[in-house]
């Protein structure tokens, strides 16, 4: 019993003597879920970062041999039972169904092929540092490649098309909200700052532009894009459009809590000391409440990823050979994909996780941010 006691003094002297940081970050911990969260995301960074780290194979390298192959099952007992704690594949051996003219693969249980870690393969640059050959796995032969997420229509190995993929999509979104967090800080800010009919000009433009449906000004903005761009180009315009409709929930959020603070001591001591209105928003009240624009961005990344991806789904987005989850979901939107090769689909299932981790991120650090939470 006394035991407990000194702890709970202990952390109540810990909670006196932290700063708002430490505060935050002490609750943020509590949030078992935000945490489990953050950490995918981590690893999903890391997986987009190092993609041909992580990759065993090109993601453009064809196999026409390979087309639609499933995902290879790794096995740990030979075909005679002997165990081993290195996993293995089986490469798989083809044959076509005279009667439906499908591909069937098999596995050649005669050939029993290991995993190997951190083989030679494709060379690649490591952040534009240095080059190498070394892959985190693989088999170590050419010709037994392995697909641990099966391989698409033309042969191109899915897992590595994914993690390739990963850095448009999730790169798409922070650029987005960097942008859209420029846009609704400034806006919202002079309106809430000056007030009277420049708040009031700047409501009424809000309003307008929250009154258009987003797919369809996503949809004809993005087909008005130059077929003649590059893959950068067309990266940065979507990037731009997802920006354009997405600053004005922060705007009205930063609006009104400026319209609270103006009139604070510290703001007119700053006005009386002749510091210009753009100083006053970005040094003085914008920090006020940075805890809540950063939960409030954390939220809107999962809105720009999926923008990104319904644009590139519907094909109206990015275009192949740039590698995005929306891209590697084109080859999904019929029913032959969904009967015979399921494995096509697996870029939504990244999506669904990563957009349920930034909620969930999003909904902790909105908690731990909450000055009246517990």
């Amino acid at each position: 019993m006394a035991k407990e006691n000194n702890q709970n003094e202990n952390y109540e002297n810990e909670i006196y003597a932290a700063s708002q940081k430490e505060l935050i970050w002490m609750r943020f911990k509590k949030h078992k879920l935000a945490m489990a969260a953050g950490i995918v995301l981590i690893i999903m960074y890391a997986l987009a970062i190092f993609a041909p780290f992580f990759s065993a194979q090109d993601p453009h390298q064809r196999r026409v041999s390979y087309k639609e192959a499933p995902p290879h099952q790794l096995h740990f007992e030979d075909a005679d039972g002997n165990f081993s704690l290195r996993p293995m594949i089986y490469p798989y051996s083809k044959e076509v169904d005279m009667e439906t003219f499908e591909d069937i693969y098999t596995e050649d249980t005669s050939k029993p092929t290991p995993i190997k870690f951190f083989v030679e393969g494709f060379e690649y640059e490591v952040m534009g540092l240095f080059e190498t050959d070394i892959h985190l796995f693989g088999t170590g032969d050419e010709n037994r490649p392995v697909f641990i997420f099966g391989a698409d229509s033309l042969g191109r190995d899915l897992f590595a098309r994914i993690i390739y993929g990963a850095r448009i999509s999730l790169s798409i979104g922070l650029i987005g909200v960097a942008v859209s967090l420029f846009l609704g800080i400034l806006i919202g800010g002079i309106g809430g700052y000056f007030g009277g009919k420049i708040d009031l000009f700047i409501q009424r433009m809000i309003e307008l532009v929250r009154s258009i449906p987003q797919l369809p000004l996503w949809m004809g903005l993005s087909a008005a894009l130059p077929s003649s761009w590059s893959a950068i180009q067309v990266y940065l315009a979507i990037t731009i459009i997802l920006s354009l409709m997405s600053w004005t929930s922060l705007a009205r959020v930063v609006r009104g809590r400026f319209l609270s603070l103006r009139e604070e001591e510290f703001v007119i001591a700053a006005r009386l000391m002749g510091r210009n209105p753009l100083e006053i928003i970005f040094i003085h009240m914008l920090p006020s409440f940075l805890s809540h624009i950063i939960a409030s961005l954390t939220l809107a990344i999962p809105g720009m990823i999926l923008g990104e991806t319904a644009l590139s789904f519907l094909g109206i987005g990015l275009q192949a050979p740039v590698i995005s989850w929306g891209v590697l979901l084109q080859k999904a939107q019929n029913l032959y994909t969904i009967a015979n090769a399921p494995w096509l689909m697996l870029p939504g299932l990244f999506v669904i996780i990563t957009v349920l981790a930034f909620n969930f991120l999003g909904d902790g650090i909105r908690d731990a941010a909450d000055p009246y939470s517990k």
